[in-house]
Parts: C-alpha cells; sequence; structure tokens
C-alpha cells in the first residue's frame, strides 16, 4: 500500500510541476463558464436556481478533453521512453503500479471537480445571493461526477496500457469517451429499434448520469460505474502484465 501511495503521489505531483494541471484547471473553469450561462439559453433563462446544467456539462468537458489528456501519458510515455521497466524492476508489484497512477490521475481530476464547487458558492452564497438552492441534488450531483471520473480515468488508463503512443491513447480515449456520452442523445436513441434502445441506453453514460443530476441515487447506476472501473484496472494490469509473455 505504501508502494501505491508513493507512485500517486509522483503521479500527482508530476501534473503540479509542469503547466499541464494549472492550464487544465483554469481552461476547465473558464470554459465551463462560457457553457453554463450561455448554451442554451444558460442559467439565467432557467428561472430557476439549479445546477442542473452544470451537472450535466461537467463530464462532457472531462471526457472530451480533460480525461484524454491527463491519462494518455500514464503508461505510454512510461512505455516509450523506457522507464516503465526501471519502475517495474523498483521492489513494487504490477497492481501497486496501476492503482497508482490510477490515483495520482483521478486525483487530478477531483481537484477540477473540487474546483467547481466555486460556482455555487459565489452565486448562492457569497458575493450574490441569488436565493435557496437545493442541496439534494448538488450533493448527488458531485457524487456523480465522483464515480463517474473514476470510471472515465480507468478508461483512459486502460487505453494507455495498451500503447505506446500518447497521441493514439489520446485519440482512443476521446473516441471512446465521447461515444459513451453521444450514444445517450435523443437523437441516436430516436433511430434504434426498442431493444436496441434498451441496450444503448444501458451503457450510455449520460443516461446514467441523469439521475445523478436531479438528485436519485441509483444503486444500479453507481454500481454500473463502479464496475467499469474495477473491471478497466484489471485489464490494465492484464495489458502491463504482457510484457513478462512476450
Amino acid at each position: 500500500m505504501n508502494a501505491t501511495l508513493t507512485i500517486a503521489k509522483r503521479e500527482f505531483r508530476s501534473y503540479f510541476d509542469s503547466p499541464v494541471a494549472y492550464v487544465v484547471i483554469c481552461i476547465g473553469l473558464a470554459a465551463l463558464g462560457l457553457v453554463f450561462f450561455n448554451l442554451n439559453g444558460g442559467f439565467w433563462q432557467a428561472n430557476r436556481a439549479s445546477l442542473m446544467q452544470m451537472f450535466m456539462q461537467v463530464p462532457r468537458g472531462l471526457s472530451w478533453l480533460v480525461i484524454p489528456v491527463i491519462t494518455m501519458r500514464l503508461l505510454a510515455e512510461e512505455k516509450h521512453s523506457g522507464t516503465l521497466e526501471m519502475l517495474i524492476t523498483l521492489p513494487v508489484k504490477d497492481h501497486e503500479v496501476i492503482l497508482g497512477k490510477f490515483l495520482g490521475a483521478w486525483g487530478l481530476v477531483l481537484v477540477l471537480i473540487l474546483s467547481t464547487v466555486l460556482y455555487p458558492i459565489f452565486m448562492f452564497e457569497w458575493p450574490w445571493d441569488l436565493g435557496a438552492l437545493d442541496t439534494g441534488p448538488i450533493v448527488s450531483g458531485y457524487l456523480g461526477l465522483i464515480i463517474y471520473s473514476a470510471a472515465a480515468v480507468s478508461i483512459g488508463l486502460l487505453i494507455s496500457a495498451l500503447t505506446e503512443s500518447q497521441i493514439i491513447a489520446f485519440f482512443i480515449t476521446f473516441v471512446l469517451l465521447f461515444l459513451l456520452h453521444f450514444i445517450g442523445a435523443g437523437l441516436t436513441l430516436s433511430i434504434l429499434p426498442p431493444k436496441a434502445e434498451l441496450v444503448v441506453a444501458f451503457i450510455s453514460f449520460d443516461t446514467r448520469l441523469v439521475g445523478f443530476v436531479r438528485g436519485l441515487i441509483n444503486s444500479r447506476d453507481v454500481i454500473y460505474f463502479v464496475t467499469i472501473t474495477i473491471g478497466c484496472l484489471i485489464g490494465s494490469f492484464w495489458a502491463l502484465e504482457r510484457r513478462k509473455w512476450a
């Protein structure tokens, strides 16, 4: 466990030793503000004190830019530069490397998610006071973001474990996460037969996140994201183990 935490701290600190973390957080917050206040009329035309728009857009922004950028280098860079073998020769086990890399990257994503708390604080507490805000959907919304981000980061880690190219890892992660959101769009569902529609709705990230946004915590949605996280971490471990069989 100590080795896992050491690797996680090293990975997390590496983001802040370079401009990556600062650029990702600043651009992420600025982009979220533009979307939250302007997309489809924005917050001001909703006529209610709700952050539903924010909780629907944050996962898409994370999936389509932030998470692919963060995860593309986790193992692909290590393999390409040859430092992975040096890391493995240290007294650490493969699963500790995987968990450490995952926790380091997930930690940065959680920092970005946590920074979005500034929006409800500034808007409904100080310096603005736009009215009473229902805390139920806020709590469930952030719970949804946390477990969703774990699943998305684990997917990016798995892709990075399967390739030595950061560019390829970024592109595949972006496309896969984009599809997992897009397949839940209304137009996509409307052109599918009923049985296929059920399957698509089952695997769609957007569909799974709707309950959290509305203040409902469904155990099936929690299990769905947790299962993806565990499955991808196991897949990443097997991908790392392949070097012993080659």
